[in-house]
C-alpha cells in the first residue's frame, strides 16, 4: 500500500515510519521536508511540504497525526491558536486534496485525544461518552474530529484515534519527567488521585497497525490500555523504576498559579476504556504500568 502519513518526524510518527518503511510506501508530509528526510533516513522524494501535495490519486491510506503538543508552551492565547490550527487546517488540507483525488483513498486514520472528553471523575467512561462542559482540548479534538469525519462522504473508511498519555522513554511525557525524577524531585501532583488513562507508544503503533489490517472497522476507538493509574501510583511506580524516592508534592493552587489554564492536563482526572478496541479483539503487550515500564527499561 501507499501510505501517507502527517506529523512523521514526531514521537508517534517516526517509531510508526520504522514499522511501515519494509512493506509499504510511504508519502511523508513536512513543513521542512529536507530536515524530515534527513531525520527520518528516507529519499528526498519520499517528502513534500503540504502546499504540494494537489491530489492523492495513487495513496490507499491517509494517517494524520500532525498537531502542535498541547503540552509544550503554557496556553497562552497565540499558543491555543497555534494547537488548533497546527490541527485543523492540516486536515482541511487534507481534505481538499482528497477531494480531488480519482480513485481516492479507502482509509483515513486520524489521530484525536482523550483530551475529547474533558476533566472527568474517577469514574469509567468510554467512546459514548459526550462531554457536558467541554474545555479548550475538548473543543480543539471535536472540531478536529468533525473535519476528519468529512471523509465519510468521500467513502473513506474513517478510524478516530483517541490518544491517552504515550509513554516510551525518548519522548513525550516520560523523556519530560526523567530529569526532575531522577534527581528525586518527582511529586505527586494536587491530591494524586486523578485517574491518568495511558498507552505504551509499542501498543500504540499495534493498534494503527490493527486497523489497518481489519478493514471492516470504522469509528471512534479509544486508545489508552484498560488499566489506568491515579497520579500518586504513577508517580510511585515511575519513581521506582529510577530507583529514586519519591516524597514531594505539588499542591493544585501552585500549579494553576505556574501554569495557568494548562494545569488542567496534570490535575484532571480521566478514567477512559477502551471499550471499542477490546470488543474487536485487540490485546494488549502492556496492559499495566509496571509492565509497560519494564518492557522500556529493557529497551534502554
Amino acid at each position: 500500500m501507499k501510505i501517507l502519513i502527517t506529523g512523521a518526524t514526531g514521537f508517534i510518527g517516526h517509531k510508526l515510519v520504522d514499522s511501515l518503511r519494509l512493506d509499504h510506501e510511504l508519502l511523508l508530509i513536512s513543513r521542512q521536508p529536507k530536515l524530515a528526510a534527513q531525520q527520518l533516513s528516507v529519499d528526498n522524494s519520499q517528502v513534500i511540504h503540504i502546499d504540494e501535495l494537489k491530489n492523492m490519486d495513487d495513496v490507499d491510506v491517509i494517517i494524520n497525526l500532525a498537531g502542535e503538543s498541547l503540552a509544550n508552551k503554557r496556553w497562552t492565547e497565540p499558543q491555543k491558536r497555534r494547537i488548533s490550527e497546527s490541527r485543523w487546517i492540516m486536515t482541511e488540507q487534507l481534505i481538499h486534496a482528497l477531494k480531488q483525488s480519482v480513485p481516492k483513498p479507502r482509509i483515513w486514520i486520524n489521530a484525536s485525544a482523550i483530551g475529547y472528553y474533558g476533566s472527568q471523575s474517577l469514574y469509567p467512561i468510554n467512546e459514548d461518552y459526550e462531554p457536558l462542559y467541554p474545555d479548550f482540548a475538548s473543543r480543539v479534538c471535536h472540531r478536529w474530529e468533525e473535519l476528519a469525519n468529512q471523509a465519510k462522504d468521500l467513502n473513506c473508511r474513517v478510524c478516530i484515534l483517541r490518544f491517552g498519555i504515550v509513554l516510551d522513554t525518548d519522548g513525550g511525557m516520560l523523556e519530560k519527567l526523567w530529569l526532575p525524577f531522577w534527581f528525586g524531585l518527582g511529586a505527586k501532583l494536587g491530591n494524586g488521585e486523578q485517574m491518568m488513562s495511558w498507552i505504551s507508544r509499542t501498543d500504540l503503533i499495534r493498534v494503527i497497525l490493527f486497523l489497518l489490517e481489519h478493514e471492516t472497522l470504522a469509528g471512534v476507538f479509544n486508545v489508552t490500555t484498560p488499566n489506568p493509574v491515579t497520579q500518586a501510583e504513577f508517580a510511585s511506580l515511575y519513581a521506582q523504576f529510577l530507583h529514586r524516592p519519591r516524597f514531594l508534592s505539588a499542591p493544585a493552587w501552585a500549579l494553576k498559579l505556574v501554569l495557568g489554564e494548562m494545569a488542567s492536563l496534570l490535575l484532571g482526572s480521566q478514567n477512559v476504556q477502551p471499550k471499542h478496541l477490546l470488543e474487536e479483539g485487540f490485546q494488549f503487550l502492556y496492559p499495566t504500568l509496571t509492565e509497560a515500564l519494564a518492557h522500556m527499561n529493557k529497551n534502554e
